[in-house]
């Protein structure tokens, strides 16, 4: 399907303003990142931008959408559950602000926004999906868990079509809080005050991961290691 030269100029007006207010981001902060300072960035008016966006919430919008899809595909050609969890790490190290744009900062509502939330999720879903079908991994007695907490495993159970029993759902949301959690911290520096080098701390995590999930740890190559 051929493009008309209106849609081909839209597009690359698009382009370069989400590239304009990336630069913003990653420069002076997310609270650079207005209509009028994109504007200026691109060489048009504030009010002109609104025939692309209809205002700030679907500014942020896009860019939230485009770093998740390109997150997506970064964990996507990654390999296996653990070097998909060292390129998270990997892509986070190396794009802080764009991790904390997506990840640490209050959530704007959006179809967009969603769908693209829900593709960087299944790339994890896809993996973890597939170690228990291949080989079931411990789990806990839901009867021991809080009654608050087993409703809400089962629910989300329902949510992703019963691909996980909710017990399993207990583990992976487990795993998954811890990984999001130390990546975090990096990103963030939090740790600075006890490690200099957090590869070794990371790998030791990967390491908890892996048997939990009862996979075997395999240490990363000197590749796939932030520099």
């Amino acid at each position: 399907m051929t493009t008309s030269r209106r849609d081909r100029l839209r597009r690359a007006t698009l382009d370069e303003i989400h590239a304009a207010a990336r630069r913003l981001l990653t420069t002076k902060g997310p609270a650079a990142v207005t209509i009028n300072a994109v504007g200026r960035e691109v060489g048009i008016s504030g009010p002109a931008l609104y025939h692309y966006f209809s205002g700030h919430d679907e500014l942020v919008n896009a860019m939230t959408v485009a770093f998740l899809d390109e997150l997506a595909d970064e964990l996507r050609t990654a390999g296996g559950f653990l070097d998909t969890c060292r390129a998270l790490r990997d892509w986070a190290v190396a794009h802080p602000a764009e991790f904390g744009w997506i990840f640490t900062r209050p959530v704007v509502a959006g179809a967009a926004r969603y769908a693209a939330g829900m593709r960087f999720e299944q790339v994890f879903r896809d993996q973890v999906v597939a170690l228990w079908r291949e080989k079931p991994f411990p789990v806990p007695d839901l009867a021991d868990l809080a009654p608050g907490l087993r409703e809400q495993l089962v629910s989300y159970s329902e949510v992703i079509g019963g691909e996980l029993p909710p017990a399993a759902v207990h583990v992976v949301l487990t795993c998954w809080s811890g990984l999001y959690g130390l990546v975090c911290m990096e990103v963030l520096h939090q740790l600075d005050f006890a490690y200099s080098d957090m590869g070794p701390v990371f790998e030791e995590h990967l390491r908890g991961l892996a048997d939990r999930l009862g996979i075997p740890y395999e240490p990363s190559s000197a590749a796939s290691m932030p520099r």
